[in-house]
């Protein structure tokens, strides 16, 4: 067995001096994208985060997520966990570490899963748990042991997290450079000052991830932290030509990405149509309707064919108003460049090597206005009220003008609107019942039922079936007629059931 190489040894020989690194996005960073993004310039690709818990318990989950995109042209390449559970860790690295150069553990998921699962950033405080997670991997496994974290507000607290991963075993550590609370519209400015001091604290390779949105990002946070490589995240899913120092038109790379697409199968639809909105991000703001088709899609073609209509859109407005049009003012390029997005700045923006406390970032984090407007909706929709509204136009989101349901008599849950006895379908089935009566609205039949029992066969009384030439009865092997069990007969020949279920046809069928 080779000797495992350990700090920059590994860096260089086995990542071979990787400087411009794509991040594990989830949901984003497969294959295909990782393909593409090294076809213009990445030198080292993550695997999206992976649960390892799952992947220890789940073959289809290994095989879907790591097995089947194993490809010599996407190398060096390193898979990425998260976990909480020393044993669990291990035996998940065991099962990937053939596959890949490196194993990273994710410190640094803030996403609202990440504190529930209790894994990501919310093991930050756990130094015990997380050095011997560590600590076991480095030394069972074959493949070095890498991490991915966030930064505390404090420097020194983080100068010493990361001291204790490295003391741990890690071999690499990837620094991004913003606090937990750190995230949707209090994302803010990543420290470069916090990836610095950590660079100057430890000895082994850091790569830094934060404000990264075009190449000359990358070589100023070079320069001012000393770091090795620089990981871009959000910047690489705009344009993912951003470590060759080009903005393409946007249909190029898309083009080229339904190519790998179409080159390396399969890849699930949802990642691909997550991608062409992504791409075509500042173009869908115009061009509403192909937004909505390009939800709408089942498949990737019909994906390819919208991408195609936004290109021929944008080539059209290209002809009619030159290349100088097109970015309303605000963006840097015309729309359909590949360029960043840019969040907008929180209230109390977070400035760079000057960071709120945990305090004060949750006090400028307020819930959204419930205040009405003259309509009686919010001023303010969620995304999945958005979505709704634009299915039905009419929909209230107001509770104190939705629809009042008329209350059961009985039980006060909703009455069915034509029940005639003004009862919920529980209380009207045991009414009914009791009644021998019928409520069409809940499709209660037991007065119909009775009547045509009546009219009907007696079980075991073959005497009472009414002469009828176009009847006949279903009959087991005693003699005993099925109940309900009438059939009519047309044209001497075809049959058609009039019971509801037939039972024990083993017994055979005879005519009386």
């Amino acid at each position: 067995m080779a000797t495992k190489l350990q700090g920059f040894e590994f860096w260089r020989t086995t990542l071979k001096g990787a400087r411009y690194v794509v991040a594990p996005m989830v949901d984003q960073s497969e294959l295909a994208w990782r393909l593409l993004c090294r076809r213009h310039g990445a030198e080292l690709c993550y695997t999206p985060m992976l649960h390892a818990q799952v992947f220890v318990r789940d073959a289809n989950y290994r095989r879907h997520n790591l097995y089947s995109e194993v490809c010599p042209e996407d190398r060096p390449l390193i898979t990425q966990f998260c976990a909480n559970d020393p044993e669990v860790f291990v035996q998940a690295c065991l099962l990937a570490q053939e596959h890949c150069d490196a194993i990273d553990l994710n410190l640094g998921c803030p996403q609202m899963i990440a504190k529930r699962g209790h894994y990501g950033v919310f093991l930050q405080d756990e130094w015990d748990l997380l050095e011997k997670m560590v600590n076991i991997a480095n030394e069972k496994i074959s493949v070095p042991i890498t991490c991915k974290i966030r930064v505390f507000s404090e420097i020194e607290r983080t100068v010493q997290y990361a001291q204790m991963l490295e003391k741990a075993g890690c071999q690499l550590l990837t620094v991004h450079g913003r606090t937990k609370d750190q995230r949707g519209p209090l994302t803010g400015v990543a420290s470069w000052e916090h990836i610095k001091a950590v660079r100057e604290a430890v000895s082994i390779p850091v790569f830094a991830n934060g404000n990264i949105q075009h190449l000359s990002d990358v070589e100023q946070c070079m320069k001012e932290t000393g770091v090795q490589g620089v990981m871009s995240a959000e910047g690489n899913l705009h344009n993912p030509a951003l470590f060759e120092g080009r903005s393409p038109p946007v249909w190029e790379m898309a083009e080229e990405y339904l190519e790998v697409v179409h080159r390396y199968p399969p890849c699930t639809l949802s990642y691909v149509r997550a991608h062409l909105f992504k791409l075509w991000h500042h173009t869908l703001q115009i061009h509403q309707d192909l937004r909505e088709e390009l939800g709408k899609v089942k498949n990737v073609p019909d994906l390819a064919e919208v991408s195609r209509q936004l290109k021929v859109r944008c080539q059209e407005e290209i002809a009619n108003g030159g290349e100088n049009v097109g970015n309303g003012g605000e963006l840097p390029f015309p729309h359909w460049i590949c360029q960043p997005y840019i969040r907008p700045v929180p209230k109390d923006p977070v400035a760079n090597g000057n960071m709120l406390s945990g305090s004060e970032v949750k006090a400028v984090c307020h819930k959204r206005s419930l205040s009405q407007d003259s309509d009686g909706q919010s001023e303010t929709l969620s995304k999945n009220q958005l979505k709704k509204q634009a299915r039905n136009p009419y929909k209230n989101f107001c509770n104190e003008q939705r629809q009042k349901y008329m209350k059961c008599e009985q039980c006060g849950n909703p009455k069915g609107n034509k029940c005639v006895f003004n009862l919920c379908r529980a209380c009207c089935k045991r009414k009914a019942l009791k009644e021998v009566a019928d409520c069409f609205t809940h499709h209660l039949m037991f007065k119909t039922k009775a009547e045509r029992r009546k009219g009907g066969v007696e079980e075991g009384k073959t005497d009472a079936v009414p002469e009828d030439r176009n009847r006949t009865v279903l009959t087991g092997a005693r003699g005993h007629p099925f109940r309900g069990g009438h059939i009519r007969r047309l044209e001497g020949k075809t049959f058609s059931i009039e019971c509801v279920a037939l039972q024990r046809l083993t017994y055979g069928i005879s005519k009386t």
